[in-house]
């Protein structure tokens, strides 16, 4: 890993979905988040190029996607959604929760081996304790409106003033009650990530 990359922390989640009042699964839809709690190396000043950050992000967004698999299951054909987030301590600035973008995502379409649809993502600048609404959608088709959802994410002592917290969420399903119709995630057709 970078030496621009020290990690304080990772933290992973996972709920199993048999319900939301209505009929029960016997099978739970997996719902999972995985963060990482790093230094900013650029915290408390404006520095030019920060696209070392980004490239230096690569192999922790690897190893966050593939430990995420496993607790989802460790099968990443039964994966179908995903989303990227970051919050970004008080003495940066968003541009640097957008380093995510190339190694949080890139690094989950490598660990799942398919996917087509560009992955949703949020950032925002806060401090101790934020949370961050991450939006998910259907990895190869972005149009299909069951997957539509978004999973919060947060750590209770972080960011601190100087770091940023890194998020990737997957789920092994849509909705638990997705019933209002639109593309079908068993209508996928182009693959070209919309539909």
């Amino acid at each position: 890993m970078s030496e621009l990359v020290k990690v304080r922390k990772i933290s992973t989640q996972v709920e199993e979905v048999f319900h939301e009042g209505g009929p029960a699964r016997t099978d739970p839809i997996l719902r999972g988040s995985i963060v990482a709690v790093i230094d900013n190396p650029y915290a408390g000043a404006y520095v030019e190029d920060i696209t070392p950050l980004m490239e230096g992000l690569k192999p922790l967004g690897l190893k966050l996607a593939t430990q995420l698999i496993k607790a989802l299951g460790g099968d990443a054909s039964k994966i179908t959604s995903y989303g990227k987030g970051a919050i970004v301590g008080e003495d940066g600035e968003l541009e640097h929760g957008a380093t995510w973008h190339v190694a949080g995502g890139y690094a989950m379409r490598e660990a799942l081996g398919e996917a087509f649809a560009i992955v949703p993502s949020s950032k925002k600048v806060g401090g101790l304790g934020a949370t961050l609404e991450i939006p998910i959608s259907h990895k190869d088709a972005s149009y299909v409106r069951s997957h539509f959802d978004a999973m919060q994410i947060g750590v209770p002592d972080g960011p601190r003033r100087n770091e940023i917290v890194f998020a990737l969420v997957m789920t092994t399903g849509g909705r638990v009650h997705a019933r209002l119709g639109g593309l079908g995630a068993d209508e996928i057709s182009k693959f070209d990530g919309l539909r």
